[in-house]
C-alpha cells in the first residue's frame, strides 16, 4: 500500500471501530454521492462486521474499498481524506488533554445530558450545544446542498433561445446579415433526428461527437429545433454545475416539455453532474438529453480507465465527420446565401465549419492589429496580400520579394509600420490559430503566400471597404506570369474601376495602361482619352502615341501638345515628328501647286529631316 492509502485506510478502520458514528454517518454519506452501491453497500458491510464484534480485517478492506473509490470517484476520495484528517485532528486533541473516549461508551466531553434548544425553530449551520467540553471541539462538515437550479417555468423556450448563448458558434456580422447562415444538412441528420425524436418520447442520452471545429454544436441545434415543439424549455447549465437536484425540479415542470442541453459534454460529468442516477432519473421522467462531445474526450472518458464516464456506457455517439461529403458539398454549391458562398469560394483546404467558426475571430484579430501597439507590419502585409487576391494574383505568385514590393504602395501605412520588422510582421501574421491556420497561408509553391479565405470574403462583402491602391493594379499585372493570370487581373481591374474610372482620371488611367499592356488598344485608347480630357497629363501622352499608331495625327496632336507643354519630353519629340510630317505634306502641295518659294524650300526641308537608314547589324 502506498503511505497515503495506507494512512487513510488505518484512519477508516479507526472510524469504522469507533462508538462515535458522526465521522462515519459523513462518510456513508459522501460514498452515497459517490452514485455507486457496491461502494455504500461494502462500507455498511464493514460497520456492521464492527457492531457484531466480528474481526474485520479493517484496514486491508478498507483499502481495497479506498482504491475503488479513488479510481472510480476522486472528488469521493479527496472529502473521505478531509473527514479522515478532522477525525485525526480531533483524537490528537483529545490525547492532548489526556481524554480519551471509552471503548464503548458514547463519546462527548459529559455524560450528563444537556438540554439543546434552537431559537425560532431552525438553524443554518452545524450547532453544537453542551454543558462543559475537555479537549477540542471539531465540526465535521458534510456534503453541502445542491445547488439551487431555477424552475422549468424560467427556461427559455426553444422558440426564442438564442443558439449563440448556448454554445453556436457566431459568424460574422455584416450589415443585414443574420448572425446564423443557414444551416446546410448533413449526412448524419436524419439518424440524428431519429435519436431525438425518440429521446423526446422515452427520455434518454443523445450525444453528437466530431473533431473540433467540425459543426458539433450547430447541427445538434439544428435537430433540436428540426424535432421539438418550439414551446419546449430548454436548460443549458454552466459547466460544473451540480445537476443532482435537476430530477425534482423537473417533477414539478407540470403539462411542459422540456430538454437538457449540455454543450461539450465533458465540462458536465463528474460526481455532481450528469450521472447515471440522475440520467436514470430524467429517462424516467422522459426528458431528452442532447450533448455534444470531441471525439478524443469521448473516447477517453467512454473507454478510459482513469476517468472512466459510466453515464455513456448506454449512449450510441451519433457521428460527424469533419470533412464534408461530396453530397453535403454539392448541398452547398447551391447555397447563395454570401456567408456560405464565401464558404465555397474561398475556405480553401479548410472544412466548411472551420472556415465559418474561426473566420470571425482572424478577421477581428486583423484588423485591431493595425494599431502601433500590435502589428502594424504584419497588418500591412495581410492587407496587401488580400488586395492582390483582389487583383488577381493566385497564391503561388505571392513571394516574399513581390510582398516587399507591395507593401511600399501603402505610403502612410509603410511609414506607420517601421517600429515592427518585416520578419516579425510575416511570423505574427504567418502564427497558426486554433489548430487551423495563420491570417497567412502557405501558397501552392514553396516561400508564397496566400490569406485564409474568410478575410479575403470579409472585405469584398464588407460595405465601405476600401479600394484596391491604383499603383498595386499595374504592380499585380507585372507579377503573374500566365496569360490566364494577366487577363483575370484585366477583368479584375474592370469590376472594380470603370465605375469609379466615371469620375476620377487616375482610375481611368490604370485601365487604359492595363489594356496597353494586354494588347487591347482600342479599349486602351478610350480610357486614355477619358483621363487625358480629365487633365490626367500621362494619359495625354499615351492616348496620342495611340492614335498616331493608327494613323489618327489630327486626333493626335492637341493630346500631344497637353503631354508635352507639360514637358513629357517624349511627347515633345513624337509631336514634332508628326508636326515635321505635317510640314513635308502642305509643303508639298503647295509646290504642287506652283508656289515658288514651296519648291524652294521643299528640298531643304527634306535635307533636314532626311534619316539614314540604320545600316549597323547586331
Amino acid at each position: 500500500m502506498d503511505a497515503e492509502l495506507r494512512t487513510l485506510a488505518l484512519t477508516v478502520a479507526r472510524i469504522i471501530g469507533s462508538p462515535d458514528q458522526s465521522a462515519y454517518r459523513l462518510m456513508s454519506e459522501a460514498l452515497r454521492g459517490a452514485r455507486n452501491t457496491f461502494l455504500e453497500v461494502r462500507f455498511d458491510d464493514l460497520w456492521g462486521i464492527r457492531l457484531r464484534g466480528e474481526d474485520t480485517g479493517t484496514p486491508s478492506a478498507v483499502h481495497e474499498l479506498l482504491i475503488e473509490v479513488k479510481r472510480t470517484a476522486p472528488s469521493v476520495y479527496e472529502e473521505l481524506q478531509a473527514i479522515a484528517e478532522a477525525f485525526t485532528e480531533d483524537e490528537q486533541a483529545r490525547e492532548a488533554d489526556g481524554v480519551r473516549a471509552p471503548a464503548h461508551a458514547p463519546s462527548g466531553p459529559s455524560t450528563r445530558a444537556t438540554a439543546n434548544s434552537v431559537q425560532d425553530g431552525t438553524f443554518h449551520a452545524p450547532v453544537v450545544q453542551a454543558d462543559t467540553f475537555s479537549g477540542g471541539v471539531h465540526t465535521y462538515y458534510a456534503q453541502p446542498p445542491h445547488s439551487t437550479l431555477p424552475p422549468v417555468a424560467d427556461w427559455p423556450q426553444l422558440d426564442t433561445a438564442d443558439p449563440i448563448a448556448l454554445g453556436v458558434r457566431q459568424t460574422r456580422r455584416l450589415p443585414g446579415e443574420s448572425p446564423l447562415p443557414p444551416y446546410v444538412e448533413r449526412d448524419c441528420d436524419r439518424e440524428l433526428g431519429d435519436r431525438v425524436r425518440e429521446a423526446a418520447r422515452e427520455g434518454g442520452l443523445v450525444v453528437v461527437t466530431g473533431a473540433p471545429l467540425s459543426g458539433k454544436t450547430r447541427t445538434a441545434w439544428a435537430a433540436l429545433v428540426a424535432k421539438l415543439p418550439g414551446t419546449t424549455r430548454v436548460f443549458a447549465p454552466s459547466p460544473g454545475t451540480d445537476l443532482r437536484g435537476l430530477p425534482a425540479v423537473v417533477r414539478g415542470r407540470g403539462e411542459a416539455g422540456c430538454v437538457l442541453w449540455l454543450d461539450d459534454l465533458g465540462g458536465h460529468l463528474g460526481d455532481y453532474g450528469l450521472t447515471p442516477a440522475v440520467l436514470a432519473e430524467l429517462v424516467r421522467l422522459r426528458v431528452p438529453v442532447l450533448a455534444t462531445m470531441e471525439d478524443e474526450a469521448y473516447d477517453a472518458r467512454r473507454f478510459g480507465a482513469a476517468d472512466r464516464a459510466r453515464v455513456l456506457d448506454g449512449a450510441r455517439p451519433v457521428e460527424l465527420n469533419r470533412v464534408w461529403s461530396d453530397s453535403e458539398c454539392g448541398l452547398l454549391e447551391k447555397a447563395e446565401e454570401p456567408l456560405l458562398r464565401g464558404a465555397r469560394l474561398w475556405r480553401g483546404p479548410h472544412t466548411v465549419p472551420e472556415y465559418l467558426a474561426v473566420g470571425p475571430d482572424l478577421v477581428e484579430e486583423w484588423r485591431r492589429a493595425a494599431r502601433p501597439t500590435r502589428h502594424p507590419r504584419g497588418h500591412l502585409l495581410v492587407r496587401a496580400v488580400v488586395d492582390l487576391h483582389r487583383c488577381g494574383v493566385p497564391h503561388g505568385a505571392i513571394s516574399e520579394g513581390v510582398l516587399r514590393g507591395a507593401e511600399e504602395l501603402y505610403p502612410d501605412a509603410y511609414a506607420a509600420a517601421e517600429a515592427e520588422s518585416f520578419g516579425d510582421g510575416l511570423a505574427w501574421a504567418a502564427e497558426q490559430r486554433y489548430g487551423v491556420s495563420g491570417l497567412l497561408v502557405p501558397g501552392d509553391k514553396e516561400g508564397t503566400w496566400g490569406v485564409f479565405g474568410a478575410l479575403l470574403a470579409d472585405t469584398v462583402d464588407r460595405p465601405g471597404g476600401w479600394p484596391v491602391p491604383l499603383d498595386l493594379w499595374m504592380f499585380a499585372l507585372e507579377t503573374v506570369r500566365t496569360d490566364g493570370a494577366r487577363w483575370t487581373v484585366r477583368s479584375n481591374a474592370h469590376t472594380h474601376l470603370v465605375e469609379r474610372a466615371e469620375e476620377d482620371p487616375m482610375a481611368a488611367a490604370v485601365l487604359g495602361d492595363i489594356n496597353v499592356a494586354l494588347g487591347d488598344l482600342e479599349t486602351a485608347e478610350f480610357w486614355c482619352r477619358k483621363a487625358a480630357d480629365a487633365g490626367h497629363t500621362e494619359a495625354a501622352a499615351a492616348a496620342g502615341e495611340l492614335m498616331v499608331a493608327r494613323d489618327a495625327a489630327a486626333e493626335a496632336i492637341p493630346y500631344l501638345e497637353q503631354a508635352a507643354e507639360a514637358g513629357i519630353v517624349q511627347s515633345q519629340f513624337s509631336l514634332g515628328l508628326l508636326l515635321i510630317d505635317r510640314a513635308k505634306s502642305w509643303m508639298n502641295r503647295a509646290a504642287e501647286a506652283g508656289h515658288p518659294l514651296a519648291a524652294r524650300v521643299l528640298p531643304r526641308l527634306h535635307a533636314v529631316t532626311y534619316t539614314p537608314p540604320d545600316t549597323v547589324k547586331e
